[in-house]
């Protein structure tokens, strides 16, 4: 079988295809999207909740993808932690998703849109019972 490279230089058999599926690419952002500090979560929506309610960790919960033959576009639903600058996060999120995604799949990212869709407060019962 002759061999190719693809774009990214790895060596590619001529006779197929390689398909990488839209949730794998959802897992790869959540992931790389909640490593960032200042992210306290992924807004998921009805369907997400439901999963975690039944036992099931989403992994891609808050990751809406498209993914073309050698592109993929994102979009991110964070919940961020209070007291954090958003635009900052925001930011390093989008870097972040890209750097992961890009390295792992070969796909080049074209677009990370973020979604703030709530914030997250301590709560103050917490922070007092850890004083006395």
């Amino acid at each position: 079988m002759e061999k190719r490279q693809d774009a990214t230089g790895s060596q590619l058999a001529t006779g197929g295809s390689v398909r990488i599926a839209d949730e794998v690419v959802g897992v790869i952002a959540g992931i790389a999207a909640t490593e960032v500090d200042g992210v306290a979560g992924m807004s998921g929506g009805i369907v997400g909740g439901i999963t975690e309610m039944l036992g099931k960790k989403n992994l891609a919960k808050g990751v809406k993808v498209e993914v073309g033959e050698k592109e993929a576009a994102l979009n991110l639903y964070l919940v961020i932690d209070y007291g954090i600058r958003i635009p900052e996060v925001a930011s390093q999120v989008q870097e972040n998703v890209k750097r992961a995604v890009e390295s792992m799949t070969g796909l080049e990212v074209t677009d990370v849109n973020i979604h703030v869709q709530g914030v997250a407060f301590k709560d103050h019962r917490e922070e007092e019972a850890k004083v006395r």
